[in-house]
């Protein structure tokens, strides 16, 4: 199966957005976080209805990325009850899999993606995402000032630790044992069913953002998390280029991770967005303007043997757009597939 596009990144599924996918030519989809029943975990039958929403318009349900935080964040943690979480996290694995979804992307930032703006700094003043640990530093570290940079749809916000000055830091080898211990549990469940489990690289990749330790935040922090896999067939990637990029490595992380990881077989998708600049202060941007060349990336990708599907994720907002930047993606989509279509014809002719 060769390299396909997808639109993703929203949590309900609607009619207009599966026509909109058809209309890009795009041919799946992926979902983020989608609201279903379930406080702890979710059933096969409720994840099915939304495969077969999908399937009726011809179109692949690729991927779901990300359970809500409060899932598994005492597992993220090393907490009391970690246990319980990772078994309903176990079965959650069999749902998706069951329901016929191949891949579940998962995250191991407890505290999640952090924003510090939202500005009309991008190309002709569109509004894209800043990230400023200078920011975040002044701030101090109230937990009441540092809440609204987290997330408000990825989990409930009670679930992503803040600690504060009197509680001692989460540092990085506690996060190493809180993952080592998640992932050896799970993986077995994941490779029984069949499905792969894609770890998504820290974002923003700093080393530490409310006194938790981020253990993602480059390609090293990935190698460590392959080895510990052990060479399972169940572990792989979300490869966000984006977060690459963010990192101190820039363009350089970018290319590395695809060296690496592609022909291993380890990418089970990719996130295909960039930034300007890199921690600790980058702005979200249009594709081709950031700091790797597009054109680069997807010819190793092309060449590493990298056979997935590749979404935009995040995108400027442009004048006139909705909430979930329609017009954005389509400039993105519309991006990628050209690139593609430049290597199918160079390959046709070789």
């Amino acid at each position: 199966m060769a390299i396909r596009l997808a639109i993703g990144q929203f949590n309900e599924i609607a009619e207009e957005k599966l026509r909109f996918a058809a209309q890009l030519g795009v041919e799946g989809i992926q979902m983020n976080n989608p609201i279903l029943p379930g406080e702890h975990r979710w059933e096969q039958a409720d994840v099915r209805r939304l495969v077969e929403r999908v399937e009726a318009h011809g179109l692949r349900f690729e991927a779901i990325e990300n359970v809500p935080t409060h899932f598994y964040h005492r597992a993220m943690l090393g907490l009391p009850g970690r246990d319980e979480q990772i078994e309903n996290y176990r079965a959650t694995i069999r749902a998706v899999a069951r329901a016929g979804v191949p891949i579940l992307g998962y995250h191991f930032m407890p505290n999640s993606v952090w924003t510090t703006s939202r500005e009309p700094l991008g190309r002709g003043g569109a509004l894209v995402r800043r990230f400023d640990l200078a920011v975040v530093e002044a701030a101090g570290s109230d937990p009441g000032r540092l809440r609204p940079f987290l997330p408000t749809r990825l989990g409930t916000q009670a679930s992503m630790p803040l600690r504060s000055p009197e509680e001692p830091p989460l540092g990085p080898e506690e996060m190493w044992a809180n993952y080592e211990y998640f992932i050896r549990a799970v993986l077995p469940v994941a490779e029984e069913e069949g499905i792969s489990l894609a770890l998504h690289p820290d974002d923003p990749p700093v080393p530490m953002l409310g006194g938790v330790a981020r253990i993602f935040d480059g390609p090293d922090g990935l190698r460590r998390a392959h080895a510990l896999a052990q060479g399972s067939p169940a572990w792989a990637l979300d490869l966000c280029l984006g977060s690459l990029s963010e990192s101190p490595g820039g363009h350089r992380a970018v290319i590395d991770a695809i060296r690496e990881f592609g022909p291993r077989g380890a990418i089970a998708y990719v996130h295909f967005r960039d930034v300007k600049g890199t921690v600790p202060c980058f702005d979200e941007c249009f594709i081709g303007e950031g700091n790797f060349d597009p054109a680069e990336a997807m010819e190793l990708l092309w060449t590493s043997g990298f056979d997935g599907f590749i979404i935009d994720d995040h995108v400027p907002l442009m004048d006139d757009d909705t909430a979930w930047c329609h017009r954005g993606r389509a400039h993105a989509v519309g991006y990628l597939q050209g690139m593609i279509r430049m290597l199918q014809l160079r390959d046709s002719q070789r």
